[in-house]
């Protein structure tokens, strides 16, 4: 079975198992996508690296013309390793310090400001010198899960639009200058109102703001996940998005920057996790496949109850059975309940689908276990990217001392 031009087992010999697989050509695809969906305005697309942080997947999608969405500051330190210009990141933090504001400054990226505290502190600081923008919270539920939704009235995400007096009182008060407005309503949005309805709040609120020079819709595409699955038709929405941002940016006066901040979609479908079968136990109910991995490598189906494929590479024709796949870890770690696959064999390799986005970058130490390392694949051809963790690299901070 193969992958990107690449087949799987081999990479699995060759790198060992647990291993991330990413197609490098799938996420320059994906990219080229989104620029052609939008047409007749202005847009720049900031990858969220959140989604997958790995320095050449960041310096892939830089070469294609991409930007940067930071949410912490060290997401912005390795963008600029990476070769991102500081004028292309965007860092989006949310309950942080004003000390990464104050670095943020330092290094001369844009600044998303998302709480009345922190303007009025960066306003004292740096008044109209450093312009900044601004997230509104829109007070729209969207998401798959209560988990991945940041828009709606409860998140702690943004700045309530019914504070948008205070907001502008703000602002004057402390002499700021606002050259942006954001919104980010979260994720697995499905068409285009969605995001219409945020973007009608947000083309209210510029009114009250005239030095503009962009609006972030943030992102939230949602991509498959299994066989069947709705997804965003991003052609249908960036014809009605680019057709409504048009007719703004005539009644602001002048043209403004639509920018997104795509991450799932780049890089989920583009990014696979390669386990071997260490036993398959059979119960009284259930025939388990368990794998050398776990929750420690990918937590989404965990933490989300997200669903990923899975399919048997190594006996691609055998025959149909029932698994559950689970992974070593002492808690419960299931993959995937009771799934169709091939006859599942010790030693087999299974690829766990979809798992390009929050698989590695949210993937931990527990029991002690090392991560996986990451391969991209470029026109079929493997490159090592991240090797394996060692027992060092988890004790590598720890301090020995006197008992």
């Amino acid at each position: 079975m193969t992958f990107g031009g690449a087949v799987l087992t081999e990479l699995a010999n060759e790198f060992g198992t647990p291993l991330y697989v990413y197609d490098g050509d799938k996420i320059k695809r994906q990219y080229k996508r989104l620029q052609a969906a939008f047409q007749g305005i202005e847009t720049r697309f900031l990858y969220a690296c959140k989604a997958l942080n790995n320095i050449n997947v960041m310096r892939l999608l830089l070469k294609e013309g991409a930007g940067l969405d930071a949410v912490s500051i060290n997401e912005v330190e390795i963008g600029l390793i990476a070769g991102f210009q500081p004028q292309d990141i965007l860092f989006t933090p949310n309950c942080v310090s004003m000390q990464e504001y104050e670095r943020a400054v330092e290094l001369g990226v844009r600044i998303n400001i998302d709480n009345i505290s922190i303007l009025e502190q960066f306003g004292d600081r740096f008044g109209n010198s450093v312009p900044v923008c601004v997230r509104l919270n829109p007070h729209i539920m969207a998401g798959g899960n209560v988990n991945i939704s940041t828009g709606h009235i409860d998140s702690k995400f943004g700045i309530s639009i019914h504070q948008l007096r205070h907001l502008t009182r703000v602002v004057k008060s402390h002499n700021i200058k606002i050259n942006g407005l954001h919104m980010h309503t979260g994720s697995d949005i499905l068409d285009a109102e969605v995001f219409l309805r945020g973007a009608e709040l947000l083309f209210d609120a510029a009114e009250h703001f005239p030095d503009l020079e962009y609006l972030d819709f943030g992102s939230g595409f949602k991509v498959g996940y299994k066989e069947g699955d709705v997804t965003t038709d991003i052609e249908a929405l960036g014809a009605a998005i680019s057709k409504r941002f048009a007719q703004f940016c005539k009644d602001y006066g002048r043209e403004l920057t639509l920018m997104f901040e795509p991450g799932k979609f780049l890089v989920s479908e583009a990014g696979v996790l390669l386990v071997k079968v260490s036993v398959v136990k059979q119960t009284t109910a259930t025939v388990f496949a368990g794998v050398d991995s776990g929750q420690n490598h990918l937590i989404r189906p965990m933490f989300y109850n997200a669903h990923h494929d899975i399919v048997n590479v190594s006996n691609p024709e055998g025959t149909t059975r029932i698994y559950t796949i689970v992974g070593n870890i002492c808690e419960t770690d299931t993959f995937g309940y009771d799934r169709k696959l091939t006859e599942v064999r010790e030693g087999d390799v299974l690829a766990i689908k979809n798992a390009g986005a929050y698989g590695f970058t949210m993937s931990n130490n527990y029991n002690a276990r090392f991560r996986p390392a990451e391969v991209l694949l470029l026109d079929g051809k493997p490159h090592l990217i991240r090797k394996r963790e060692t027992l060092e690299d988890i004790t590598r901070n720890q301090v020995m001392v006197e008992l």
